[in-house]
């Protein structure tokens, strides 16, 4: 769907750059640069869940922790009577 007002012209005779043809078709580059976005953010999401080795090393001592709590709190209920 056209929008039925033209922008209005800029000096020196030239239309800014939009994203978009005037028929509605998105443009080329808007395209490209989408999907290097995505794929970027892609690329970001799987660093930031642990692909590496020391996001995994971190994972594992945090289970570690959480374990050993786990079994503490465990103790101590038992020695409570609980």
């Amino acid at each position: 769907m056209n929008d039925p007002t033209p922008p209005p012209p800029v000096p020196g005779g030239q239309q800014p750059a939009t994203d978009y043809t005037d028929d509605g078709v998105p443009t080329f580059e808007y395209v490209r640069d989408r999907i290097e976005g995505r794929a970027a953010t892609a690329a970001a999401a799987e660093e930031l869940a642990g692909d590496d080795g020391k996001a995994q090393e971190a994972q594992d001592a945090f289970a570690d922790r959480e374990r050993k709590a786990a079994d503490r709190l465990a103790e101590i209920r038992r020695s409570m009577g609980g």
